[in-house]
């Protein structure tokens, strides 16, 4: 690496502080990335019953409904999210390695195809432990899952006071602040013309892989949840009938 080179990225990333004022350049990313996530808000959805019918016969997922779920052995919901996150990191190393080789100049455009490979991602987990997205309450979930993977915190009784056409921007926000804080820091490489693809694909690739584990922790830790819930209501013995 050039020392000159060497001297640029230091000198973006002073300019770039993480705790102190924002600079220009991380507000002009957390704007660029709460767009980019509206968008995916409005326009990404993996369908459930095309994604069920799919992991029916690439899996033979044992299951007809998102309900039926729930009975189906933990290690093989595991081992499909696990191959879900592996192929949207796939995605966002090879879409990085292109939209890299253009520096900081290709940021912007390469946050929007980052932000739909983490949406198709974060929906796909939800379907795979059984938790499809059709009332409003259960896309509030959904966006609680994506704070999870993004590092925030989302309270319960935000998600209970708020109706989502108000809770979504608000989470979107939480997770811009969030993500652009974590861009400043890790992407001040892509300044280097020479190296900036390779930096690009595996920026992409170990947010995604990151962001990924988040959001599967999430959706497994209510699957289980909701699993022992039921075995426990399934152990209580019914009453029984009076004598007539």
């Amino acid at each position: 690496m050039a020392k000159s080179e060497t001297s640029s990225a230091r000198l973006i990333l002073e300019l770039m502080p993480v705790n102190g004022p924002k600079s220009l350049m991380r507000r002009a990313l957390e704007a660029a990335i709460r767009k980019a996530f509206t968008r995916a808000y409005q326009t990404i959805r993996v369908d459930p019953e095309k994604y069920m019918t799919h992991l029916r016969a690439a899996y033979g997922l044992p299951a007809v409904t998102y309900d039926g779920v729930l009975g189906v052995e933990l290690h093989m919901l595991d081992h499909i999210a696990e191959e879900a996150i592996r192929g949207s990191m796939k995605i966002a190393a090879a879409e990085g390695a292109g939209m890299g080789m253009g520096g900081l100049f290709t940021v912007i455009p390469d946050l929007g195809f980052l932000a739909a490979i983490t949406m198709r991602m974060i929906q796909k987990l939800s379907l795979i432990y059984g938790f499809p997205y059709t009332t409003e309450e259960e896309q509030s979930e959904l966006w609680v899952a994506a704070a999870s993977a993004a590092g925030v915190d989302i309270t319960r009784d935000l998600v209970e006071k708020q109706v989502i056409s108000k809770f979504v921007p608000r989470v979107i926000s939480a997770i811009a602040t969030q993500a652009s804080k974590e861009i400043v820091e890790k992407w001040a490489g892509r300044l280097i013309p020479v190296v900036s693809g390779l930096i690009g694909a595996g920026l992409n690739y170990y947010f995604v892989r990151v962001w990924g584990e988040r959001a599967l922790g999430h959706f497994r830790e209510r699957h289980l949840a909701l699993r022992h819930q039921q075995e426990r209501a399934a152990a209580v013995p019914l009453p029984a009938s009076s004598a007539s």
